[in-house]
Parts: structure tokens; C-alpha cells; sequence
């Protein structure tokens, strides 16, 4: 049956009041040409019965080759090992068929799972607060931004040309039609974001300064202490997204003053899955709690002094007090957040690290064996990088990528994808999960398609 929320009365008396007739008209600012063109998309075939369902399904399913190929995929999401008791704990019935946890009373171990994730940020991140979770980084960033206006008033935004393209994208779509001003800071001859430039960005109305590290094309920002030293002398904000297994052996943010920490927690036990759910990390410094998005669940003790677990200390938007929300931002992603929590308690300090070093350890032996094996290659940036790095060949990268392609390899991603004057470069990543036979195998095919 089809819902609709408004009895047929409802709808005259709305458009009586709009001065109209019909809801056709209510679209009539729409072209035509595109309203048809919707109309064509909403017819759907005549019904089909389970089995013939089933087969269509498995027919589509069947053209998924994922599985056979070698990845060398990054930029942003990542192929890490997840441990099966991940699987085994979300899946148990009260976390995985949960919606949000309103009623306290009913919802405590939910409650209690998504502030021990909050806590395991903290502990990861060096900050003081964490909330439990966005939707993903790049919503985290935007909300930081617009954070950061909240608690300062100031309306420069500045952003490296280091960041996740598609994170640009997004605050840039966040910030339309609002009166602050988008500013990004190119990168120098490293790949770094440029120390010169901040420096002449940086005045009265700059609110904050977001950098990403490491950054979207691999490298390691090695004046990131510097550069927060100069946006806290100017009275911004500083904004760091991180990688989280980065952490395993880079500097905390907390470590450096960042104000506002962002990042995607899809490398902490959540399957890439064609690009979703991921979750937003989101942490910040304890002075802005007030000023945090989404939800913060709290420990607290009830009328007997039991210990409890409430979401606190906001204005959300579906709250009595909606009219002085921080943000729209409704919900968070739970069930992501929790694989997160139990990801990072089964692997401890030493456990993250250990992968990070994998990581580190990968990435710079392909480098290497690619330095010794083929010659008409170039690295843009010679500085220091975590698990990906730049790789610009003499052909188009296309031609290159769909040639090992072909070889069951998915060597990482074309960088005309986000650049279009960048088409002879290719973004490789390295995690755990690739093995030093595999890496030959890529570094041998990569000579062969060359030649």
C-alpha cells in the first residue's frame, strides 16, 4: 500500500491556502523536460515472484569480479583485515535491529557501547570530547567548519588543496548560500600544504584553517606543529582529518593543539561495500562540547546510584529545544561506530600500531621496487608518506590502469578522476591486507605494460 501523510483533505486545504489547484502545479518552476525524464525513471516493471527475484539478484550479483582482483585502491577508503568477532558482535539482535536510543531506560547497552566508542576516539585522537559519529569524513568536515564559525563569528575558511577532493566538494555544497568565504591553500613542490600561502591567508576574519594528514595524495604534513603554532597566534581554529591507523604511529592531533578533529572510520573494522555505511569521527576540545554536531552520550548515576548512560548536553534538532540545534544532523552512524569500538578494543595500542607499521612497511617497499625496476617513472612528491603514494607515468594512466586491469589488478586511482590536468598520474595505496608477492606481482606487470 502507499503512505502518504496527508488525508486528501489536508492536501485542498494546503493548496487552497497556496492559491493553487493541483500538486502538479506546486513543480511548475521545474522544467518540463526534467520532470518527465523523472516520470520515465518511476516506472517500475510489473512484479515479479521470489524466485524470479532471487535470480535476477543473483544474475547482477554474478557480474561482481571484486573478489578475483588485486586492490590497490585508497583515497579515503581502505581495504584493512576485519576481525570476525566484529561481525559476530554487531550482529546480535538488540545492536542490529536498533534505531536511535531515545529511552534512555531501554537503551542502556547500546547507550554504554556507543560511549565506549566515544571514548576510544578520545584516546586515539588526544582529544577531549568525542561525539558518536557523523555520517561520514567528509559531513565531519563541513560541520567542523561551520563549528568553528559558531564559536568564533569569523567568516574566512581556509582549507588545503591537500584535502579530499570530494571533502571539498561537500563543505563547498555545505556552505552555499551561507555568507562565509571558501579559501583553499595550494601545495608547495612536496606536496605540502604551502607555509607562504597560510601565511598571507591568515587574518581578522579567517576562522579556522582544516589540513588533512596525511593528506589526500599521501604525504605527510611534517610542519603540521608549525602550522597550528600560526593559526592559534592569528586566534583560529585549527581542524585536523586524520586517517586513523595513521595514529598507530603518527602524532595525535592532540598532540599539536588541533581544535576540531575529522576523519573516516571506515578503516576501523567497517567492509568498503561499495561505499557505504561509513561514519564520521568527530572529537574536539572539551571548551566547544556545547558547540559539538550530532549526538554525545554521557555517563551519569540514576535515583538508586546506579551507573547510566543518557545522550546529553545538546540542542538537537529533533529535541523540544530544536529552534537553537547546532546542527541537522539527526542522527549518527551506530552500528558503524560500534564495529569501530570493538575493532579498536580487540586491537589495543600495540595492535594499531602493528598494522600501521604493515601499512608503512608496504607502501615504502613498492616505492622502492618500483625505483629499482622501472625507469620511465616519476614520484611527484619526494616527502615522507604513510600508505599511499603519487605515481606519474610517461602514457596516460588511464591507458595503464585498464591495461593491469585486464591483469586483475586494480592499481590504485586515476588522478584525472578528481584533476583532469593530472592524467598521466596514478594514487597507490598499501595496507596489511596486500602481501610482498602481490606487491611484485603489481611492480612486474606495471614493467610489462610499460614496455
Amino acid at each position: 500500500m502507499p503512505y502518504f501523510p496527508h488525508t486528501p483533505k489536508e492536501i485542498q486545504e494546503m493548496l487552497s491556502f497556496l492559491n493553487i489547484e493541483t500538486l502538479e502545479e506546486l513543480f511548475a518552476d521545474i522544467p518540463e523536460s526534467i520532470r518527465e525524464k523523472a516520470r520515465e525513471n518511476f516506472k517500475l516493471p510489473k512484479a515479479k515472484s521470489e524466485i524470479e527475484i532471487f535470480r535476477e539478484l543473483e544474475e547482477i550479483s554474478n557480474k561482481n569480479k571484486g573478489k578475483d582482483f588485486i586492490s590497490f585502491l585508497g583515497g579515503g577508503a581502505y581495504n584493512h583485515y576485519i576481525p570476525s568477532v566484529i561481525k559476530q558482535i554487531i550482529s546480535y539482535p538488540t545492536f542490529y535491529t536498533s534505531y536511535t536510543p531515545y529511552q534512555p531506560e531501554v537503551s542502556q547497552g547500546f547507550l554504554q557501547a556507543l560511549f565506549e566508542y566515544q571514548s576510544l576516539i578520545c584516546d586515539l585522537t588526544g582529544m577531549e570530547v568525542a561525539n558518536a559519529s557523523l555520517y561520514e569524513a567528509g559531513s565531519g568536515v563541513a560541520e567542523a567548519s561551520l563549528m568553528a564559525y559558531r564559536i568564533n563569528g569569523k567568516k574566512d575558511i581556509l582549507i588545503s588543496q591537500g584535502v579530499h577532493p570530494e571533502y571539498r566538494e561537500v563543505l563547498k555544497t555545505y556552505l552555499n548560500g551561507i555568507e562565509l568565504n571558501y579559501k583553499e591553500i595550494p601545495l608547495n613542490e612536496n606536496g605540502e600544504t604551502d607555509l607562504k600561502v597560510i601565511q598571507e591567508y591568515l587574518s581578522n576574519e579567517t576562522s579556522c584553517l582544516i589540513i588533512q594528514n596525511p593528506n589526500f595524495f599521501g604525504v605527510i604534513e611534517s610542519k603540521i606543529e608549525y602550522i597550528s603554532e600560526l593559526v592559534h597566534k592569528n586566534n583560529s581554529l585549527f581542524i585536523s582529518i586524520i586517517y586513523p591507523i595513521s595514529l598507530g604511529i603518527l602524532k595525535a592531533p592532540g598532540e599539536y593543539n588541533a581544535d576540531i578533529v575529522v576523519g573516516e572510520g571506515q578503516c576501523l573494522g567497517s567492509p568498503l561495500n561499495f561505499g557505504g555505511p561509513y561514519l564520521g569521527i568527530f572529537a574536539t576540545k572539551r571548551e566547544f562540547i556545547r558547540q559539538i554536531p550530532g549526538r554525545l552520550i554521557g555517563e551519569t548515576r540514576d535515583m538508586e546510584g546506579k551507573r547510566g548512560f543518557v545522550s546529553t548536553l545538546q540542542t538537537r534538532e529533533q529535541h523540544i529545544r530544536r529552534a537553537k540545534a547546532t546542527s541537522n544532523i539527526c542522527s549518527n552512524e551506530a552500528l558503524s561506530a560500534l564495529a569501530t569500538a570493538v575493532y579498536l578494543s580487540l586491537l589495543g595500542r600495540k595492535g594499531l600500531k602493528k598494522v600501521a607499521e604493515l601499512c608503512y612497511d608496504r607502501a615504502h617497499y613498492a616505492r622502492k621496487k618500483l625505483l629499482e625496476n622501472i625507469e620511465d617513472l616519476e614520484f611527484p612528491y619526494p616527502s615522507y608518506f604513510f600508505n599511499e603514494f603519487v605515481v606519474k607515468f610517461k602514457k596516460p594512466a588511464k591507458v595503464v590502469y585498464e591495461a593491469l586491469k585486464n591483469k586483475k589488478i586494480l592499481a590504485g586511482i586515476p588522478l584525472n578522476r578528481f584533476f583532469p590536468e593530472r592524467d598521466k598520474e596514478l594514487l597507490l595505496a598499501f595496507t596489511e591486507m596486500n602481501t610482498k608477492e602481490e606487491i611484485d606481482y603489481l611492480v612486474k606487470t606495471i614493467r610489462e605494460v610499460l614496455k
